[in-house]
C-alpha cells in the first residue's frame, strides 16, 4: 500500500476513532491523519500478536484494524491527557 493509501485509510479511521471516543470537536484532518496512521500501526500489531492478519492492502479488513489501534491510541491519550487537567 502506497503513501496514497496510508493517507487515505489513516484519515478515515481516525475520523471513525474520533467520533467512537468523542474527540472529533478536537481534532481536525491532521490529526485524524495521524492517529489513524500510529493506529493502523499499533493495530496490526496487535493483530498479528494474536495470530491474525494485520494491514494487508486497502481494503476494508485494514480500515477495521487501523480503527480499533486509532481507538485503543485515543483511548490512552484520553486517560493520560483527563488526568493532567
Amino acid at each position: 500500500m502506497g503513501i496514497i493509501g496510508w493517507l487515505v485509510i489513516g484519515a478515515l479511521a481516525g475520523w471513525i476513532a474520533s467520533i467512537i471516543t468523542g474527540n472529533n470537536e478536537k481534532m481536525g484532518a491532521g490529526k485524524n491523519i495521524l492517529v489513524g496512521i500510529v493506529g493502523g500501526f499499533l493495530g496490526g500489531l496487535i493483530m498479528n500478536l494474536i495470530g491474525n492478519y494485520g494491514i494487508t492492502g486497502f481494503n476494508l479488513w485494514s480500515l477495521f484494524v487501523a480503527v480499533i489501534g486509532a481507538t485503543l491510541l485515543l483511548i490512552i491519550v484520553n486517560a493520560f491527557t483527563k488526568k493532567a487537567r
